[in-house]
């Protein structure tokens, strides 16, 4: 007997602090139907999934998989920069579910990276992949995601870390007089301190103090905005030491992971800065590890332009 197209339909999404994106995934496990919905409209995760499953119509998916921007450590699900929360099991049954996978938003992402065409993503530096060796993953978001890709023999796995929430490595005495200025604040300041969205307008406030100039109240938007405009020369301070501190991130993660792979910057802050990231210092303080310089120059760094690639990880995670 012939199955049904709706037999195979599947439901995915990727959720993060700021926005909630969605789509449908066939028979084919092409995904289609992708919407974006922003998360403060709504209530939580079951009430934005009725509300896209209402806008989309058609049969209801027998399945989900949902990426989300917090650890996974059991049932229970609370987002790390966001008031939503949930139960795996009573999402699944309310939403009448033979199976909700959960899972973090950046492993989503990296099981995406092997998926990627050439021109969805942008080399910046030089360096060449090692076939097979460990691939690094680190994105600037409304918090910051780091994970990795092993190559088990015969397919990729995916780390699941939480590691945009160690210690802050400051580079310079300007960097580490900075992290006083957060720590203050904090207590304890970790790269996502500096390295998100949150992080640019931290940084904005922080180098105001430090040097002496009024902090305006800006958004991240704002302040890469004016960054890029070339009109505001403290939003172009800020972005430089963002792109700066991000490089030396990404160094320490290629370095853990021995990422000779290659590297892939995603997030939803680099993809917009276009040529002011690849002008800045970020491929140079990726590389400044004294004895170890050479061995980073070897390593390609990437930025990451194709859309929504997450929801194909998440697609993957499920088949």
């Amino acid at each position: 007997m012939q199955q049904n197209q709706s037999d195979f339909l599947d439901l995915i999404a990727d959720i993060g602090g700021t926005n909630a994106r969605f789509a449908l995934v066939g028979a084919n496990r092409q995904a289609y139907a992708e919407r974006t919905l922003a998360c403060a409209d709504f209530s939580g995760v079951t009430t934005a999934v009725a509300h896209y499953l209402r806008t989309v119509g058609g049969p209801r998916p027998r399945r989900a998989a949902v990426a989300v921007a917090t650890p996974i450590t059991g049932d229970r699900v609370e987002f790390t920069n966001s008031p939503w929360s949930f139960s795996i099991e009573a999402t699944r049954e309310k939403l009448n579910l033979e199976r909700l996978l959960v899972l973090n938003d950046f492993t989503a992402l990296a099981l995406s990276l092997p998926l990627l065409q050439p021109d969805e993503r942008r080399p910046v530096g030089a360096g060449e992949p090692v076939a097979d060796a460990p691939i690094a993953l680190i994105g600037p978001g409304t918090g910051l995601g780091m994970s990795g890709l092993v190559w088990s023999g015969n397919r990729w796995l995916p780390l699941q870390t939480e590691g945009g929430h160690v210690t802050f490595a400051p580079a310079d005495e300007r960097e580490w007089a900075i992290s006083q200025i957060l720590r203050r604040r904090f207590g304890h300041v970790s790269p996502e301190r500096l390295l998100s969205g949150p992080g640019l307008v931290n940084l904005h406030a922080a180098l105001a103090e430090l040097e002496d100039w009024p902090a305006e109240d800006l958004t991240p938007a704002d302040l890469t905005e004016r960054a890029l405009a070339g009109t505001c020369p403290h939003s172009r301070a800020v972005l430089d030491l963002f792109c700066g501190a991000l490089g030396t991130a990404a160094g320490n993660l290629a370095i853990t992971l021995g990422a000779r792979g290659g590297v892939y910057i995603g997030g939803g802050i680099v993809p917009r800065l276009g040529g002011f990231f690849d002008r800045s210092t970020f491929r140079s303080r990726f590389e400044a590890k004294g004895r170890f310089s050479p061995y980073l120059a070897a390593i390609p760094t990437w930025v990451i332009t194709a859309a929504n690639p997450a929801l194909r990880g998440v697609a993957a995670a499920l088949t």
